[in-house]
């Protein structure tokens, strides 16, 4: 009798602790992605979104203000937004990015806004952040259902409205892959086809530089190396096959770039342009505006308001990088993003959108679209990369 009522004791207090423990740890933990559950209804009027797009939002430490203003820039209820901040940046950081997210109301209606639970220690130059994009990648697939994956950093900026880039995309093939590439990799056959590197973020809590080993290696046979931007957009049936695999193709070259140095700027130009079957599905473009310094230096110069014509007139849907609060992004808010401090850009989901932005939405407008000029300098830009004779050119060579 005695061991029965311990048992029992015992049961019931685990069930208590259970009950006040874990919701308390779930509550002061980071955002996790997987399995959430919506609580925005859609109206019986609201149609779905021709196109929705996954993003993956890397940011570092000190990046927060550049976090916050992006998310605001970059949100619209029809796509899915994946943040992840480095396990580098100091805890309260984390916790600071956790309030915003957890505490917008927007975002809690419509739950589409997620933060890496367990973030990774990225390395400059180093696979770690292949890893984390396709850690994202994995994580936006099992989640949720979207037609292009769009990687960008804290330092991005968007040129057009979400809802511009949902009306632009809704006229091309949903398994084109905007990946820049080439196969003339020049200088950096010997600087980085030859070098073997060590990421100590693959094993270590500390962050440092990548190691670099004596002994070099010979350029692979076994496949051609391309190189190119990091930053694409991926149609979701090449991230399935990059994650998923059922060709050995991507598990062999993620193994040989793991010792490759920035080889987030090889990885997928390698996989796509030597798979047959999706080799002919890419658009040499990353539909970026970067400049660069004349002999180009390790980033890219930092745009600034003479930057902004030639970045309008480029029609391009993104640019970087841009230093925090630089004068430039007021400019871009308000005359592309339609956008005030604290609040998203214009779109048709908005509650008193004014043409100056809005603070939050309206179900009736759930599907609704309102493009404008960015619209038409997009597809434009689509228009000229997948006519016949350019496209055909920038198949991989």
């Amino acid at each position: 009798m005695g061991i029965k009522l311990f048992m029992f004791s015992f049961i019931l207090t685990s069930v208590l602790f259970i009950l006040v423990y874990i919701p308390t740890q779930l509550s002061q933990s980071p955002i996790t992605i997987f399995k959430p559950t919506k609580s925005f209804i859609i109206s019986n009027t609201s149609k779905p979104y021709p196109v929705k797009f996954a993003y993956l939002i890397s940011a570092s430490k000190g990046d927060v203000a550049k976090l916050k203003r992006l998310m605001f820039s970059l949100y619209h209820p029809g796509n899915f937004y994946l943040i992840h901040l480095d396990l580098d940046a100091p805890e309260a950081e984390h916790k600071e990015i956790s309030r915003f997210v957890g505490g917008n109301t927007v975002f809690g209606e419509i739950n589409n806004v997620w933060i890496v639970g367990k973030p990774n220690l990225v390395t400059y130059r180093g696979p770690t952040m292949l890893a984390t994009t396709l850690h994202a990648m994995s994580m936006l697939l099992r989640t949720a259902k979207w037609d292009w994956f769009i990687n960008l950093s804290a330092s991005d900026y968007p040129l057009v409205t979400q809802d511009d880039l949902i009306h632009a995309f809704s006229d091309i093939p949903r398994d084109l892959n905007f990946v820049q590439h080439t196969s003339h990799m020049g200088w950096k056959l010997n600087k980085r086809g030859k070098p073997i590197i060590i990421d100590p973020g693959l094993h270590s809590l500390n962050k440092s530089e990548i190691w670099w080993v004596i002994k070099q290696r010979s350029l692979p046979t076994a496949f051609k190396l391309y190189t190119g931007s990091a930053w694409t957009v991926l149609s979701r049936s090449f991230a399935e096959y990059c994650i998923i695999g059922w060709e050995n193709l991507p598990r062999t070259l993620l193994l040989y770039y793991t010792n490759f140095v920035s080889s987030p700027e090889g990885y997928f130009q390698t996989v796509i342009c030597n798979s047959e079957e999706y080799k002919n599905t890419t658009v040499n473009h990353d539909l970026h505006y970067i400049t660069w310094d004349n002999p180009p230096r390790q980033h890219p110069r930092s745009l600034g308001p003479k930057d902004y014509r030639r970045m309008v007139l480029s029609n391009r849907p993104f640019a970087r990088k841009f230093k925090n609060n630089n004068p430039v992004l007021n400019k871009i808010d308000r005359d592309i993003l339609r956008r005030r401090n604290g609040q998203f850009s214009a779109g048709g989901w908005c509650i008193n959108d004014d043409e100056r932005g809005c603070f939050s939405l309206q179900g009736e407008k759930y599907g609704v679209l309102r493009p404008g000029i960015g619209a038409r300098r997009l597809k434009t830009l689509l228009k000229k990369l997948v006519s016949a004779p350019n496209f055909a050119k920038r198949q991989c060579r």
